[in-house]
């Protein structure tokens, strides 16, 4: 007897999580309707799938008038009012995090956690598993060329492989066979409050694992180390051999990104899967959709005159993030003029971590034999993300305060407005254009110009 079909609605379809599992359902024969308050190139993506869309203010009456389940992201408050109708009519109604822990019952699940390389790392181990012909579904926090350019891929397989988010300690849904750790920081400390907190949330998850399921850790980050699991462990860290052999076949540059690929070939190995197969898989993986995704683009100044510019699209928003991926860029370009123009994602994170953040900055703009790793940056405004933020915070931190306390003439505030106008009249032919941040800030590449 063939499934039943649900018509299941989304409250901030958007989101990169929640997308991916709206892409989920759509691909298993269900009908999905979606609502956002603003349009993106993912909703657009999803429009063209079939997925009905409401775009802007959300209302009880975007709900279809029969729905079988409403999936809600955890950004979403309690007052939302497709939210309090789907209450009113008693409708199933899951947050996302709730949405996937079902899901992770149902599959033999790979769970990517942690602070950083989770998307990047969550992607080499689906790409892993294609590679060796297991066929896994795979939910990740950002697009893939080899998944159609998508978040989402769903095969046939019982594998699932997933990123599993620790923000308010959405990861305590999940139910994984295999865990894996690539590192653990401070970061959501509106939620967490401290780091031993945030310790203990991740060892409430590591023990979600059954008795043969593995935990697969990061032996070179100090955070991980303190985190004691007595069932199946497997360890990797940039001492092993293999550390050398991948930063010699990777595409995408970074000492971080070398861990990352430990890790995924810890996973491979668990699975059985052959080292020429998992080596291959990696030496091919390009990187992911604003994961030191580069392109060459051109930059017009005016109708007569141009520059050839290497743009280099980052999500990076912790300063952590920052600092590996600028040294990355830095190690790649040693000879290059680099410039980066920065977002900060959310008051919270900004005023929790300032004092981290200037260190970042700072050490970036340090001469380091000779050269900075950034000859320019450029810190816009922050990005206010909708039913995150608290009110008092905002006033306490801004991006000028954050240039103003790093102290360096090579660093500039811009109103985002600006930022296109400054970069063509000041790039050169050549240079490195590092965009990074969480938010909309990746949309100023689409406005530069045409691509090289």
């Amino acid at each position: 007897m063939p499934a039943q079909k649900l018509k299941i609605h989304f409250i901030g379809i958007g989101g990169i999580g929640v997308s991916a599992l709206a892409q989920y359902y759509l691909s298993k024969g269900h009908k999905v309707s979606g609502s956002d308050l603003v349009s993106s190139e993912i909703t657009e993506a999803l429009k063209e799938k079939g997925v009905k869309l409401f775009i802007g203010r959300h209302k009880a009456e975007n709900l279809p008038k029969r729905v079988d389940m409403v999936i809600y992201s955890p950004a979403v408050s309690t007052d939302n009012p497709e939210l309090k109708e789907a209450k009113k009519k008693e409708t199933k109604y899951l947050s996302y995090p709730e949405a996937l822990g079902e899901l992770t019952k149902k599959y033999f699940t790979i769970a990517v956690s942690g602070t950083h390389g989770k998307s990047t790392t969550t992607a080499m181990i689906g790409l892993l598993l294609v590679k060796a012909g297991l066929d896994p579904t795979v939910i990740i926090g950002t697009k893939l060329k080899e998944f159609g350019d998508t978040n989402c891929r769903v095969g046939k397989s019982r594998y699932l492989v997933i990123e599993a988010d620790e923000y308010m300690a959405s990861f305590l849904n999940y139910w994984p066979k295999i865990i894996v750790l690539p590192s653990i920081e401070k970061d959501h400390l509106d939620y967490y409050k401290n780091l031993n907190n945030i310790l203990k949330s991740f060892k409430e998850y590591i023990f979600h694992l059954p008795k043969d399921g593995t935990l697969v850790k990061n032996n070179d980050d100090k955070n991980i180390r303190k985190i004691i699991y007595t069932g199946n462990t497997c360890v990797y860290s940039l001492k092993q051999p293999e550390a050398k052999k991948l930063k010699k076949i990777l595409k995408i540059p970074g000492e971080h990104n070398i861990s990352n690929a430990l890790a995924a070939l810890t996973v491979a190995r668990i699975l059985k899967i052959p080292d020429r197969i998992s080596f291959k898989a990696l030496s091919e993986y390009k990187g992911s959709w604003r994961r030191f995704e580069e392109k060459k683009i051109k930059i017009r100044r005016n109708e007569n005159s141009s520059r050839c510019v290497n743009l280099i699209s980052d999500y990076g928003h912790h300063p952590t993030e920052i600092k590996v991926t600028l040294k990355a860029a830095r190690e790649k370009y040693p000879e290059k003029k680099i410039w980066c123009v920065y977002q900060p994602h959310q008051y919270q994170r900004t005023y929790y971590l300032f004092a981290d953040f200037v260190k970042a900055f700072k050490q970036a703009l340090r001469p380091t034999q000779g050269k900075p790793q950034m000859d320019k940056i450029i810190i816009t405004d922050i990005y206010d993300v909708a039913g995150r933020e608290e009110k008092n915070i905002k006033k306490k931190v801004s991006s000028q305060k954050l240039v103003k306390a790093v102290k360096k003439n090579k660093v500039i505030y811009l109103p985002k407005e600006k930022i296109l106008d400054y970069l063509k009249k000041n790039l050169s032919n050549f240079d490195i254009l590092i965009i990074m941040g969480a938010g909309d800030i990746y949309t100023i590449a689409n406005y530069l110009t045409e691509k090289h």
